[in-house]
């Protein structure tokens, strides 16, 4: 027995006295051992002994080293078993990997200087492709130890100044041209969708015709064609802002909504033409001049009409219009709006009146004040045909009937900012529009006394500068769009055409797909039906019919009652047709024609001769009437002397008896 001394487990502890214990030194630690070996604070190693005080060892005791293990490590070629912690020197690494790095980029410098003295030999024996600049370039670059990065790719051939001058401008599509024919007259509405794949005009013609650039091939036909109101042309079409409808104005008083494929979807009401306030009709009450969507809300859109108002209308009630505006002259009548438009970002409503005024009101208040006002526009009497706002929101341009073209800043309509004189307007739609990048002011001009074609005149929005003047065929230029997507513009001249200009190098789709098409093949009728096995030992009634060709057998096919689906002819020339008039014209008649006691009445001839014919037959054998009254019936008396005409009774009264007291 141990007295004296107290166990915890694996920890011994004398309290007796403090000795020294010799314990074999345990071997180095290693990272899968489960315990540790702890000594006191006070530990004294040596060689071979550990002297311990106070406390004992705590965890496992470790095994003496065994000199066989330490031999077959080194025969192995490791330092000992087990898994031991690597240290990483990052200065070293970091060193290394720069170096690497040095070495690489060498090599790649080298490499690029070998294949820019080979392109320089090549471009040096050809002569042309090479300029003098490029070669320097490429020299300099060459010399230089520190480039890095592919080598410049041979230039093109030399480029003048001025056409340099027009590339680092804005490439404006008008080399090439592509012609819709949608009539024989003036093109008066032209629309696009938001993306650039169906075009809608609309013309003098009264007719509305869509297009469809995917679908179309070298022929250039419509796919739909309708006339929305007979009699009336077509002012004004246009896209919402999704593409998902289209709203015709036409001069009536009524405007309607289509959509993509062409079905109309609404109409909107007409106003009371007997009341005397515009606000209190649901609508127009006289022709459209102009129709707009709004350019945020695809469910909002706006007519203008020669009643003297503007009016608001959403697709959920076309019954009647949500607001009303009113346009007044400076001297407080009404004056009627030419033409109206939305601003880019929908918060003004504009329209410019005959009176030569433009006025606009803000779409968040109530329409009653106005907001913006410029008495003096254009000309009183003239009709202001276009009015268009800049993408910025900061300008807008008029097209007006006294042959001007003005641009104003919205910050301060005093004055016009520029103005364009002498472009003669024949049409009371004539278009003016912006480019896609702001920067030129687009309008068409009618033919006058003398001239031969129509112009399409560009405007620098900053200089006022003609940048392109350009003539468009042998007509007028009404309507003008300049897609921004499509970057190209369509013109609806006054001979029915509709051009399209663009230029394939930075236009896209659109008439670039039109003109690459091919025309369609027609359908050939020469066509065999089906490849067949020809039996000619075959019985008959197993031989199949040999069809060289689908024609004969569709005239086989149409001969045949019952695979063409004939409906029943009628039989004979009286009656009302089908198959009743076989017995005559009316039931009875072929009730009769079925039970078999008549024959075939006809109806043709006089219906008493036709009673009398069987008068002398029905009085010698009688057989419905006669036999049930013989024993009741009195005889007939016939009177037969003749009366004379004194006797005769006359309509007129007796002579009236002489009154008696």
């Amino acid at each position: 027995m141990n007295r004296g001394k107290i166990l915890f487990g694996k920890i011994g502890l004398n309290l007796a006295s403090t000795t020294t214990t010799a314990v074999p030194s345990p071997p180095p630690a290693r990272e899968d051992d489960e315990g540790s070996t702890a000594t006191d604070t006070t530990t004294d190693t040596t060689a071979d002994t550990t002297v311990v005080t106070g406390f004992g060892v705590f965890g496992k005791m470790q095994p003496e080293k065994n000199k066989e293990d330490d031999e077959m490590a080194t025969t192995m070629g490791f330092s000992g078993f087990g898994k031991k912690a690597r240290d990483f020197d990052i200065d070293k690494l970091v060193v290394e990997t720069r170096e690497t790095a040095i070495d690489k980029n060498r090599e790649n410098i080298e490499k690029l200087k070998l294949q820019s003295q080979m392109e320089a030999e090549k471009c040096d024996k050809l002569g042309e492709l090479l300029p003098q600049t490029s070669s320097s370039r490429s020299t300099t670059h060459s010399d230089d130890d520190d480039f890095i990065g592919p080598p410049l790719p041979p230039s093109l051939p030399e480029v003048s100044e001025e056409e340099s001058d027009e590339e680092d401008e804005y490439t404006i599509p008008v080399r090439h041209e592509l012609i819709l024919e949608h009539g024989t007259k003036t093109v008066t509405g032209l629309a696009v969708d938001p993306s650039g794949t169906r075009l809608v005009s609309g013309g003098l013609d009264y007719d509305v015709r869509y297009w469809d650039f995917q679908g179309m091939d070298q022929t250039r036909e419509a796919f739909r064609s309708f006339c929305p109101a007979d009699g009336y042309p077509i002012n004004s079409v246009e896209y919402s802002c999704t593409g998902d409808k289209v709203l015709v104005v036409p001069g009536s008083q009524q405007a309607k909504v289509y959509d993509r494929d062409g079905i109309e979807l609404f109409e909107c009401v007409g106003g009371d033409m007997y009341l005397h306030d515009m606000a209190k009709t649901k609508g127009h009450i006289a022709g459209l001049t102009c129709g707009v969507w709004h350019p945020k809300d695809k469910e909002e859109f706006m007519t203008s009409g020669r009643d003297g108002t503007c009016r608001l209308w959403h697709t959920s009630r076309p019954h009647c219009q949500k607001n009303v505006i009113k346009a007044r002259a400076s001297n407080g009548l009404k004056t009627v709006p030419t033409t109206s438009a939305f601003s880019k970002d929908g918060l003004l409503v504009a329209c410019a009146c005959d009176d030569g005024s433009i006025q606009m009101w803000d779409h968040r208040k109530n329409f009653v004040n106005v907001t913006i006002n410029i008495k003096n526009a254009h000309a009183r009497g003239t009709d202001t045909s276009g009015l268009t706002f800049a993408y910025d929101n900061k300008g807008f341009a008029t097209r007006g009937g006294d042959d001007t073209l003005k641009l104003w800043d919205i910050r301060n309509t005093k004055q016009a900012v520029h103005t364009a004189k002498d472009l003669f307007n024949r049409f009371g739609m004539t278009d003016c529009v912006f480019s896609p990048n702001d920067q030129i002011v687009v309008t068409g001009t009618s033919l006058n006394r003398g001239e031969t074609s129509g112009k399409l005149m560009m405007y620098n929005r900053n200089t006022w500068e003609v940048v392109r003047e350009l003539h468009v065929g042998p007509s007028h230029v009404v309507k003008i769009i300049w897609h921004p997507r499509l970057n190209q513009i369509m013109l609806g001249c006054g001979d029915g055409k509709v051009r399209l200009l663009y230029e394939p190098k930075v236009s896209h789709n659109g008439a670039i797909l039109v003109a690459g098409k091919h025309k369609k093949r027609s359908k050939q009728a020469e066509v065999v039906v089906s490849q067949q096995v020809i039996t000619p030992h075959a019985l008959p009634m197993f031989r199949e019919e040999r069809h060289k060709s689908t024609r004969k057998l569709e005239e086989r096919d149409r001969k045949d009652p019952v695979k063409s689906r004939q409906p029943d002819l009628p039989v004979g020339k009286a009656g009302s047709g089908g198959r009743v008039s076989a017995g005559g014209s009316t039931l009875s008649s072929y009730i009769i024609r079925n039970m078999g006691l008549r024959n075939k009445v006809h109806e043709e001839g006089d219906p008493r001769e036709a009673l009398l014919k069987y008068a002398k037959d029905a009085e010698e054998n009688p057989y419905w009437v006669t036999p049930a009254y013989t024993k009741n019936q009195p005889k007939p008396v016939f009177q037969e002397k003749e009366i004379p005409e004194e006797e005769e009774e006359t309509d007129e009264p007796d002579t009236k008896k002489p009154k008696t007291e």
